[in-house]
């Protein structure tokens, strides 16, 4: 093999791809049938048989193989929603705060959540300390119904049910709605927090207008949330007239 790999080398095309000279080589070198076994030996995983768990549904999508590795990102940069390492723990950003110390440079206070305990912490890092993000992966699942104290969707690529606390999804689970496509932001197979689309279609079941003279009116949704919506939409869509 080391013969050819220098034959090869040395010849007046490998200057140009040196990388194809050297694939084909290592490609020379198993036989067919070994290689083949080798590569399915590699990705085949015990886990993938099919079980009803988080991490099987993960594993059809390659994303989720580098799904633990990390970048460094300045402390500015952290939103949200991201996960990061501090001293061996895995902790979830909750909040966000930009502040300045009077004379001394800016820096950010972040509302910390351990990923595996639940606890909270409050840490401060100066705008240009660099901290390693996490990697995380979308999965879209659809919501089915609430249970209890959780949420039950649906996968769409193995058509499995997964629970979820309620609380995955704070503000935005007023919008959820039966065969609402969501999104799951997962660390390590588990899920950390869910989002439902920008754009969600409500029904308007109460309307308090006192007068047209405003710019806006309240309006109550079909979930009980309370809104301002454009006067002007009023008349267009009504064609109402005082």
């Amino acid at each position: 093999m080391m013969r050819g790999l220098l034959k090869l080398y040395n010849s007046p095309h490998s200057c140009k791809r040196p990388s194809q000279a050297l694939f084909f080589v290592t490609r020379a070198s198993f036989s067919s049938s070994a290689s083949l076994h080798s590569v399915l030996n590699v990705l085949s995983s015990p886990k993938c048989d099919g079980a009803t768990t988080i991490e099987n549904i993960g594993f059809q999508h390659p994303w989720s193989l580098i799904q633990h590795r990390g970048v460094k990102v300045n402390a500015i940069h952290l939103r949200p929603g991201n996960v990061i390492e501090k001293s061996g723990y895995v902790l979830d950003v909750v909040e966000v705060e930009h502040r300045q110390r009077g004379r001394g440079g800016a820096m950010m206070q972040i509302e910390l959540r351990d990923v595996d305990s639940g606890t909270k912490q409050n840490s401060r890092f100066g705008t240009e300390e660099s901290v390693e993000s996490m990697v995380l992966h979308l999965l879209v699942f659809i919501f089915l119904l609430v249970q209890y104290c959780s949420f039950m969707l649906l996968s769409p690529v193995n058509f499995e049910q997964l629970e979820v606390p309620l609380e995955l999804f704070g503000k935005a689970a007023a919008y959820l709605k039966e065969d609402l496509k969501v999104k799951l932001q997962l660390y390590d197979d588990r899920p950390l927090s869910g989002s439902v689309p920008k754009q969600v279609t409500c029904s308007i079941k109460e309307t308090l207008i006192h007068s047209f003279a405003c710019r806006y009116v309240k309006a109550v949704l079909d979930n009980g949330l309370t809104v301002q919506v454009s006067t002007l939409w009023f008349h267009m869509l009504f064609n109402v007239k005082l």
